[in-house]
């Protein structure tokens, strides 16, 4: 009868397998932003792992033509009006913060992104140094907040990058 079951088991995992193409299933989540500051931006969110590697897209509108900067921030919580219930930058590692391509950087400093005339932006990131629902304190993206900031962000000024008001929040959340 063990032997029955185990095939039984070996069969059902290769079917699986097969009508998968064998390939390590994907994981997304999708979240949406919200205003913040008494700002209009608003915009939504992509985050997909796949093979290790995670993909992030934003697609924003309701900037101010410009520069402006993006980071991870410690906490899932958007509900203060200006948003600093996130917290500050999401930092496990204790490093400076610093461009995303600098050898030092906080794990949440995505960096700056430019929005168009209408005060429209798309941001793509791909990096294997998040995943999403991993466990991994220094990895896992789960339970931490996506915040836009109104100005560009400096890259110098500890620990925080100059950026300005929180204009849109959203919690990283299943």
């Amino acid at each position: 009868m063990k032997k029955i079951l185990l095939t039984s088991c070996i069969a059902v995992a290769i079917a699986i397998a097969c009508k998968s193409g064998g390939t390590t299933p994907t994981n997304t989540i999708s979240i949406a932003l919200e205003s913040k500051s008494g700002s209009t931006v608003t915009g939504n969110a992509t985050f997909t792992e796949k093979n290790g590697i995670v993909t992030f897209e934003a697609k924003l509108s309701g900037l101010k033509p410009g520069v402006h900067g993006i980071h991870i921030h410690e906490k899932a919580d958007c509900s203060s009006g200006d948003a600093t219930s996130a917290g500050g930058h999401w930092n496990p590692t204790h490093v400076k913060h610093g461009k995303w391509t600098d050898a030092e950087h906080h794990k949440g400093d995505i960096g700056n992104f430019t929005a168009d005339e209408q005060g429209n932006a798309t941001i793509t990131l791909k990096t294997d140094e998040w995943c999403i629902g991993c466990g991994d304190t220094n990895k896992d993206i789960l339970g931490k907040g996506l915040i836009v900031h109104d100005k560009a962000d400096d890259f110098v000024t500890q620990p925080t990058g100059n950026a300005g008001a929180r204009v849109a929040c959203s919690a990283i959340i299943k």
